[in-house]
C-alpha cells in the first residue's frame, strides 16, 4: 500500500512540473520587447517595450545592444540582456546574440562580437590560427592639431 502513495505521490509531482506555466514572448508584429526577469523564483518576467516599427529580428537586437550599452555607459553593471520579438527570445551577452523560443529552451547561436565588440554574422568573421579576427577595421589615425 505504502508503494502504492509513494508511486501516485510521485507521478503527481511530476505531472504538476509538466504542467508548470511556459512564459510565452509577445507575438506583436515589429514590437521589439525588454524582458526585466524576475529576482524571486516563480515570479513572472516583465516586458517593456524598447521599439517600434522593427523589421526583424536582428533590428530588435541592435535596439537592445543600443540600450545596454547606453546603461553601461552610464554606470550600470548588467552585461547580459534578455529582449523578445515576434514570439521569440532574444540573448545578448559577452559571445553575442541568441534567439530561442523559450527562456530556458535551446538557443540558436545568431550574432558573433568580433575583435573590437562589434555585432556580425559569424561566418563573416575569419580568425587567424590563433582565433584573433583579421577583418577589424584599424583604429583611426589622432587627428592633426
Amino acid at each position: 500500500m505504502k508503494a502504492v502513495t509513494v508511486t501516485v505521490a510521485a507521478a503527481l509531482s511530476l505531472g504538476a512540473a509538466a504542467c508548470a506555466e511556459r512564459v510565452e514572448a509577445p507575438r506583436d508584429p515589429g514590437v521589439c520587447w525588454y524582458v526585466v526577469l524576475p529576482e524571486a523564483e516563480g515570479g513572472e518576467p516583465r516586458f517593456n517595450i524598447v521599439a517600434r516599427d522593427q523589421p526583424q529580428i536582428e533590428f530588435c537586437a541592435a535596439r537592445l545592444e543600443e540600450m545596454r550599452l547606453r546603461f553601461l555607459r552610464l554606470g550600470g553593471s548588467n552585461r547580459e540582456i534578455v529582449g523578445a520579438y515576434q514570439g521569440q527570445f532574444i540573448f545578448i551577452d559577452r559571445r553575442g546574440v541568441q534567439f530561442g523560443k523559450d527562456l530556458n529552451g535551446p538557443r540558436f547561436f545568431a550574432l558573433a562580437r568580433t575583435g573590437d565588440g562589434r555585432l556580425a554574422i559569424p561566418g563573416a568573421i575569419q580568425r587567424d590560427i590563433d582565433g584573433q579576427p583579421t577583418a577589424v577595421a584599424p583604429a583611426a589615425p589622432a587627428p592633426a592639431g
